[in-house]
């Protein structure tokens, strides 16, 4: 069976990978210039499912996915950790000195910005998606012109590399979480990792109360990012991701925050994808 997966960007891009690496070759792809886009595909059951960036190494957490996926009550069924590895590429025959602009998404030009410091000649131009540049290059023969993308698009639009490994930090990882719309029915022997969201009360010793249960239960706590609640003013919602040894321990750290914490959630309850 085909899956047909939801993606933010192009064929070529990270999104493209992961879509590959998790589903293998067996996959159709809707591609999606917006995360927004991509959601709106899945509520009208355009695709299965969709792979949204969540996290990075360098940027740190895309806050605005985490809205997206609580606010549409999105299931995480799955997750998947990309190393990044940005590449400098345009039309065959050209030199790095032959380039005059680069245009990529904001995060790419962020975590390449050192090496552009070495390239002062060239003007960086904030654009929707990396492999879609790569492809624009392809299509419109345009020289002079470049893109930052995985070599997977250089592949398959036919460019030339020009630079390897251009990113900042070379140990640069991105979190990919797969959504759907259905709850998804992941065996237990299967789960270890689970997200959930709640709300707290603006006192002190709250958040701690919260902590010290998932401690007790055994919860290996691997994430907390807290977004503000629109217009409740001192009032945060609070996304935790927690890994697990046994799924008894998870259930019952579940069952004490339903009574604790407001506005408890459940997210997904998936296996961890750290190798």
């Amino acid at each position: 069976m085909k899956h047909i997966i939801a993606i933010q960007g192009a064929e070529g891009s990270n999104h493209h990978k992961v879509a590959r690496d998790f589903y293998g070759d067996n996959v159709g792809l809707i591609e999606c210039l917006s995360f927004d886009a991509l959601v709106d595909n899945l509520l009208q059951e355009k695709a299965s499912q969709g792979i949204m960036a969540i996290e990075n190494t360098i940027a740190g957490s895309i806050i605005p996915n985490y809205a997206l996926i609580d606010a549409n009550n999105l299931h995480i069924s799955g997750e998947e950790y990309l190393n990044i590895h940005h590449h400098l590429m345009a039309l065959p025959g050209q030199k790095i000195e032959d380039i005059k602009e680069v245009c990529s998404h904001p995060m790419a030009l962020l975590q390449c910005k050192e090496f552009f410091k070495k390239h002062p000649h060239i003007k960086l131009v904030e654009d929707v998606d990396t492999a879609e540049v790569a492809k624009r290059i392809s299509k419109q023969q345009l020289k002079g012109v470049a893109a930052i993308a995985p070599k997977l698009a250089a592949e398959i639009f036919e460019l030339e590399v020009i630079e390897d490994e251009i990113q900042t930090m070379k140990e640069n990882a991105t979190r990919f979480v797969i959504v759907q719309t259905q709850k998804p029915h992941n065996g237990i022997d299967a789960i270890n990792k689970a997200s959930l969201k709640f709300q707290l009360d603006h006192k002190r010793g709250s958040l701690a109360a919260i902590l010290n249960v998932l401690s007790d239960c055994k919860m290996n706590l691997t994430k907390i990012q807290s977004l503000p609640v629109i217009e409740m003013p001192w009032k945060y919602s609070f996304f935790v991701d927690v890994t697990f040894d046994k799924y008894d321990d998870y259930v019952k750290a579940e069952s004490i925050l339903n009574i604790m914490a407001e506005d408890f959630k459940v997210l997904g309850t998936y296996k961890n994808g750290r190798k």
